[in-house]
């Protein structure tokens, strides 16, 4: 609400105190005509007093007009659910260069595992999963689209960190852990990233990527030539082309970007990783209900393939005895999901159309598509993995 009233808006008080000093000065040059010298340093003062005063008053208004456009901003964004129904479709931002994560298929049609995570959480609150619309954005444009809240979800091999999670948005659970390599050509015959002295190495900038890259280079006195470029298929382009030695990313970007190569066997990729890069949805702040859906639907295919449920067995799975099973299911019992205001039987949906998070990897990442094994970290946590979330009831 806003107040005309100088007594109740901060910005009215100040005008009146510069009307009132703006009078005053003109009554003292009329006072002091008879000392030109005392009148003129009077002057000077006054009128740096009033111009002090103008600027706090702009100041002011122009942070109440910023706390009411913060204020209508959260106000829309507090019921995120509600507007995404009426649309009929979630806006989800990912891209189209890293295949495995997200790319484009034969027809066009955004297709990996970044892609698949969005269109699980349009089958569970639309009933379908295709209720999506994608849009391509480059790394650098993330945490922008994400506080502006123009788009409902993020999937684009984002890393969960610290300033991200404070100035960005809400992160849900890990979904791929991943940590940071450097691809090179076999034929300069390097071996470990220590030996990149003198290197000219390519990365994408407005990523963690390129801080991380900065930090091990000065760690460990490293006299390498750092090749900045604002998308990532430009710079792996480049190094493609021969004019860096060396390309750093995601040790899972690496091996997606190696499938593109005519000749992969001619590249290698180094042993170090030298950072944590936890990748996993986010969501813009302001609407923790929505935060909550996101983070259910995660957890959802996450132990939808613990307990063995899979898009050709939720049938017969739901109408079973495995108790566990049938609450995910919505067949019976409660896990959050009305208070949520999404149906007791959603993770159906989910998996029928999208799959549970072993399917998701397996034809996107694993074997039916870019080949990374998933023995290791990106297991579940019952086969000695870290793949896990909060529990469901």
């Amino acid at each position: 609400m806003r107040f005309s009233s100088a007594r109740k808006n901060p910005a009215m008080k100040l005008l009146a105190l510069t009307s009132s000093l703006l009078i005053s000065t003109t009554l003292l040059l009329s006072a002091c005509t008879s000392d030109s010298g005392a009148t003129q340093v009077a002057l000077e003062r006054a009128q740096a007093t009033a111009a002090a005063a103008i600027a706090e008053r702009n100041a002011a208004s122009e942070r109440a007009n910023e706390a009411e456009d913060r204020a209508a901003a959260a106000e829309a964004s507090t019921n995120r659910l509600a507007t995404i129904q009426n649309r009929g479709k979630i806006t989800c931002a990912t891209g189209n260069d890293t295949p495995g994560f997200h790319s484009l298929d034969a027809s066009g049609n955004s297709v990996g595992f970044d892609v698949d995570l969005c269109r699980a959480v349009a089958a569970a609150i639309l009933s379908d999963a295709d209720a999506v619309e994608f849009r391509f954005t480059d790394l650098a444009e993330r945490g922008p689209a994400l506080q502006s809240g123009e788009i409902d979800l993020m999937n684009l091999t984002t890393t969960w960190t610290s300033n991200r999670d404070i100035n960005w948005g809400n992160f849900a659970p890990v979904m791929f852990y991943d940590g940071q390599g450097f691809m090179t050509r076999k034929d300069l015959g390097i071996e470990s990233a220590l030996e990149l002295d003198g290197a000219a190495i390519c990365v994408t900038s407005g990523t963690t990527t390129e801080l991380n890259l900065a930090d091990y280079i000065r760690q460990h006195n490293l006299d390498a030539e750092t090749t900045v470029f604002e998308q990532s298929e430009v710079a792996f382009d480049a190094y493609g082309s021969g004019q860096c030695d060396a390309f750093t990313t995601d040790r899972s970007g690496l091996a997606s970007l190696l499938t593109e190569f005519p000749n992969p066997e001619d590249h290698v990729i180094l042993p170090e990783i030298i950072s944590e890069e936890p990748l996993t949805p986010v969501v813009p702040h302001g609407d923790e209900a929505w935060f909550d859906i996101v983070k259910i639907v995660m957890a959802g295919i996450i132990y939808a393939e613990a307990y063995g449920i899979d898009s050709s067995n939720v049938d017969q799975v739901a109408a079973s005895d495995n108790i566990k099973a049938k609450r995910l299911l919505g067949s019976e019992g409660d896990f959050g999901q009305e208070a949520l205001g999404i149906k007791k039987t959603f993770m159906q949906d989910v998996i029928k159309q999208v799959g549970n998070y072993g399917e998701i990897y397996e034809r996107n990442l694993g074997t039916d598509g870019i080949g990374l094994p998933r023995k290791g970290r990106n297991d579940l946590w019952i086969n000695g993995g870290q793949i896990y979330a909060a529990p469901l009831r």
